[in-house]
């Protein structure tokens, strides 16, 4: 199971129907054939959610006039310079009803989405590095399974500041500085998690909680971390937005990844800040209404019961399978819902049988895309498969997943 607090990287448990024999030679057999179109279940484009905002209408237009929002400033006392007080505002209101992070006596700092807050946060957490004598870039680790795009991002500019190291889980505190990215809820697993290297005074810590949204996980306690981000992606769908946010506790280190902003795109689009503060705006509206009638629009409401109808769909197909199986996860209290709540994470971390050495190569025959374990430094076997697809995609999937069976024939 899936267990939070652990303090090393969790493991996650699959459970599949398999066949009988020792040993087995595998033929497929599908109802698919080679002239079907692929489908993508790569990147985690979250579509799933196109159907509630087309209900909100115009509830969510802004109107932006030619002359609005010209200066590159948005304010002259918050340091994070080119920060919309409006959205400032939203991002805390929002962190308050949700109740999924603390927002008091942090700094607010706001990126084009995770990727550049996370290139921020490397470079505020390593620049001291920079003043030695004998800098060594200091070692940026993640449990594995990590989020695939880590070791990429860590490592595109070639910076002398910091490198990508690895697998948090095999890493020994005493060889130096490092930082390690705690992803929680995990992507790919959908796993709560917690740091799992013992620090000895020379770590530091990033947090990343794109995914620490009710729609995904219980909110069993606000987090509360040095440095901690978020992605209006994942919290509400708008992923075209560019929209990220992280809250910092120690003041330098907010400077520090505003002078990062700054000299790598001079602030953040003032238009994409309006758009997201409005919908923020929205949602703890419909949230305030909770007591009525309207519940039903909450958003965070209606997005669980969406990705809890996906997973119950996806689980049924897995359990009358032989090819297959998904990791299984303990119920936990919400603190958002009030009640016992299961976790239901944007991606399906999808395990092949023994037989089969490359769970990746093995469904693109069925012409079916998803993202390799190796990436995630785990093994073939595993496929991160989207679960944020429209619903006709979506629905492609779990037929054509359905249809894949193997046949063992004994020697």
């Amino acid at each position: 199971m899936c267990r939070t607090g652990t303090g090393r990287s969790t493991s996650t448990h699959h459970h599949s129907i398999e066949s009988n024999g020792s040993q087995t030679q595998t033929q497929t057999q599908t109802q698919s054939g080679t002239n079907l179109p692929l489908i993508d279940l790569d990147p985690g484009i979250p579509t799933v959610f196109e159907p509630y905002w087309r209900r909100m209408g115009d509830k969510c237009r802004v109107v932006i006039q030619g002359c609005d929002l010209m200066s590159y400033r948005a304010t002259t006392t918050n340091l994070c310079w080119y920060l919309l007080p409006e959205l400032e505002e939203a991002i805390r209101r929002l962190h308050r009803v949700v109740g999924n992070a603390v927002v008091d006596e942090r700094h607010v700092v706001v990126g084009t989405g995770s990727t550049q807050l996370f290139q921020a946060a490397l470079y505020a957490l390593s620049t001291p590095a920079a003043a030695a004598a004998a800098p060594q870039p200091i070692n940026v680790v993640s449990a594995a399974p990590y989020y695939s795009c880590y070791p990429d991002e860590t490592d595109y500019l070639c910076s002398r500041l910091y490198k990508w190291a690895g697998d948090a889980n095999q890493y020994d505190s005493k060889s130096g500085p490092f930082i390690e990215v705690v992803t929680s809820p995990n992507n790919p697993d959908g796993c709560l998690r917690e740091p799992v290297v013992e620090a000895h005074g020379q770590g530091k810590l990033i947090h990343d909680l794109a995914y620490y949204w009710p729609q995904f996980t219980p909110i069993t306690r606000p987090a509360d971390h040095d440095l901690m981000y978020f992605t209006f992606s994942k919290c509400t769908g708008h992923a075209g937005s560019r929209i990220g946010w992280a809250l910092v506790k120690d003041r330098e280190v907010a400077i520090k990844m505003t002078k990062y902003m700054d000299l790598s795109s001079i602030g953040v689009s003032k238009d994409s800040q309006f758009r997201a503060a409005k919908i923020m705006e929205l949602l703890c509206n419909n949230y305030d209404q909770k007591l009525g009638s309207n519940f039903s629009n909450n958003f965070f409401e209606y997005g669980k019961s969406l990705m809890a109808e996906r997973w119950k769909s996806l689980r049924d197909v897995i359990g009358r399978s032989d090819v297959f199986s998904l990791p299984t996860f303990e119920q936990q209290y919400c603190c958002f819902f009030g009640r016992l709540s299961q976790s239901y994470p944007a991606f399906a971390w999808l395990r092949c049988k023994e037989e089969i050495e490359d769970c990746g190569s093995f469904l693109r025959e069925h012409k079916i895309e998803g993202r390799s374990g190796r990436r995630f430094g785990a093994d073939a076997k595993y496929l991160r498969i989207s679960m944020l697809s429209s619903d006709d995609v979506f629905q492609q999937f779990l037929e054509r997943l359905s249809a894949i069976k193997i046949l063992n024939n004994a020697n």
